[in-house]
Parts: structure tokens; C-alpha cells; sequence
């Protein structure tokens, strides 16, 4: 990753790009392995390479990602990795701007739709997975009574928590502590409802 900063988007285009379905999962796959070829993607999201390197290409035309440093000798793979360390849409960037919205509405959806497919496969695996594991996943659900500035500040509080933990492990990690290390999703949801 060339920024360890998120990256704040601003525009409907960026927004646009990222909303799509099989782009997200290429962009979260892409973190997730930090740096990998088209046809490394193909492999995880069952899609065929040609489709996967023109969204690589799309993602990259808008900034999500980069080229990375070859990882191997085969000169004719091109390597891609994130241009930041994630990125974020800020509400106060897409207020009173209509087509922002429907951009920023319509990647908060792929993204739902997507996190509620990863957590049900989760949960009909389940049992696939280790009593340790099974047991240190986390599926909670707390209904405070919140202001707005004390949703924002437990929003920012939790963010800096999680960011703690992923910059250690991926640090760990890179200096080859990998033993019992698995991809962990951690979703969270903070928003008004009216009962």
C-alpha cells in the first residue's frame, strides 16, 4: 500500500466504480492479500481473468488501486495492490448533492448485501471451524440511547480500536508470525432507528 492514510472519496465517478458488486469483492480480496495478479483474483471470486483485469483497470482508473512491485520473475503478470490503507465517504461530502448520494446509497447497499452474504456463510460453515474459533467469533447487538456527537465519538473510538489491532497483526505477520492467522470480518452498523 503506498498510503497507510484512508482515503476519503469525494466523487460520484470514484463512488460509482466502488459501488459495483464484482468490484468491491476484487477491492476486498486485493486488501486481504495485499498484493496479487488478475488471475490470482479470477481464482477467489470465480470470475474469468479478462473480466477481472478490466475491473482491476476501472478500480485503478479511479485511484482505489495500484500497480505493485512484481513478485516474481514472470515479467508478463502485473501485480496490483490497494493505493491506501481503505477509504471512506464522509456525509457532509455528498449532502446537497444528489447524484453523490444515490452513488454513496448505492455502494452502502452492494457493501450490506455483501457483508450479510460473508456472515451467513459463516454461519452455515460454522461448524467447520475450530471450538477456539467458533467460540472467539463475536455476533452482538446493543440498542443505546445515543446523541448524534455520542454515536460519532463511539464510532471514532471503535475505528481507532480495530485499526490498532489490523496495523499489529499485519505488522506481526510480516515479520512471519502467521501460525493460527485466518482472514477476520469484523462488521459494524452504528445509525438512528425509530422503533
Amino acid at each position: 500500500m503506498t498510503s497507510q492514510e484512508n482515503r476519503r472519496i469525494t466523487d460520484a465517478g470514484t463512488l460509482k466504480a466502488i459501488a459495483h458488486p464484482l468490484r468491491m469483492r476484487l477491492y476486498r480480496a486485493l486488501f486481504v492479500a495485499r498484493t496479487a495478479t488478475a488471475s490470482q483474483l479470477a481464482d477467489q471470486v470465480d470470475e474469468a481473468v479478462s473480466l477481472v483485469s478490466y475491473h482491476l483497470r476501472k478500480l485503478a482508473e479511479h485511484g482505489l488501486i495500484e500497480e505493485a512491485e512484481p513478485q516474481s520473475a514472470d515479467g508478463r503478470e502485473r501485480w496490483w495492490q490497494p493505493s491506501s490503507y481503505g477509504f471512506s465517504i464522509h456525509e457532509e461530502d455528498i449532502a446537497g448533492a444528489p447524484e453523490l448520494a444515490a452513488a454513496s446509497a448505492a455502494f452502502g447497499r452492494t457493501l450490506n448485501e455483501q457483508r450479510t452474504a460473508l456472515h451467513s456463510r459463516f454461519l452455515d460453515e460454522r461448524h467447520t471451524w475450530s471450538e477456539e474459533w467458533r467460540t472467539a467469533s463475536i455476533s452482538s447487538e446493543w440498542l443505546p440511547r445515543l446523541t448524534a456527537a455520542e454515536l460519532s465519538a463511539l464510532g471514532q473510538e471503535l475505528e481507532a480500536v480495530l485499526t490498532k489491532y489490523d496495523r499489529a497483526a499485519r505488522a506481526a505477520e510480516a515479520a512471519g508470525d502467521t501460525e493460527g492467522r485466518e482472514n477476520v470480518a469484523v462488521h459494524l452498523h452504528g445509525f438512528p432507528y425509530r422503533g
